[in-house]
């Protein structure tokens, strides 16, 4: 599985929603707060581009080292119609300073120094330490995830839905009238499918083997419904 190191990283560097939270700054809206790119240095440090004249860019103009605190808030919701559709939340907090001449004009580009983080989402609940979020890479699928997702829950459904075969028992609730199987996310280690129905629950489809790009995910996703056909 995922660690919780790279499950952060790969959500900060996604195109999830997400809100940079400042304690204490007042009459800023969220959607004023919400950055235009994300990007994580060399450091592990996180680079937020707002507009010019945001909250948070005026606000770090003058800090130095730690005196803004600020969280930046991540939701990840699932690509795909499914009951119960927020895959996850990440949360890094840390201190934010101005990043002069990074930004194009109209721009403004702020750096939050990790403190820490934490991640809670369908692997579970766990904290990550600096030094780990700084180590971690984004999953190599993570960019291409949600149109990959949808073109298995539009071109490949009857597929998806045979992958119950491989449960055994536990496969009897994910058939019949009413059911639907819905491929809800994927990485390089395998893909979570959620059946719905009378009864609603993932089940987890591993790969043979990790994989690192496209060629080899349409071998493994092959593999697996090979195996359910069989």
């Amino acid at each position: 599985m995922p660690s919780a190191a790279e499950r952060t990283r790969t959500l900060v560097q996604s195109t999830c929603s997400a809100v940079l939270i400042i304690p204490g700054l007042n009459g800023a809206g969220a959607q004023q707060l919400v950055p235009d790119e994300r990007t994580v240095d060399a450091d592990g440090d996180i680079l937020l581009v707002f507009p010019a004249d945001s909250p948070a860019v005026r606000a770090a103009r003058y800090a130095q080292d730690d005196e803004l605190s600020a969280v930046l808030e991540i939701t990840d919701v699932a690509p795909v119609s499914v009951p119960h559709r927020i895959r996850g939340r990440g949360w890094v907090s840390g201190w934010l300073t101005r990043v002069p001449g990074r930004a194009v004009p109209g721009r403004g580009t702020v750096r939050l120094e990790v403190g820490e983080a934490s991640v809670d989402d369908l692997w579970g609940a766990d904290s990550v330490e600096p030094e780990e979020f700084a180590a971690a890479v984004p999953d190599p699928l993570a960019e291409h995830e949600a149109e990959l997702l949808q073109h298995l829950h539009a071109a490949h459904s009857a597929e998806v839905q045979r992958l119950c075969g491989l449960l055994g028992e536990r496969g009897d609730a994910a058939t019949g009238a009413g059911t639907a199987a819905v491929p809800v996310a994927l990485d390089r280690f395998g893909l979570r499918v959620r059946f719905t129905g009378v009864r609603c629950f993932d089940a987890r489809f591993d790969f043979p083997e990790p994989v690192s790009g496209m060629t080899g995910l349409r071998r493994a996703v092959h593999t697996l419904f090979d195996a359910a056909a069989s």
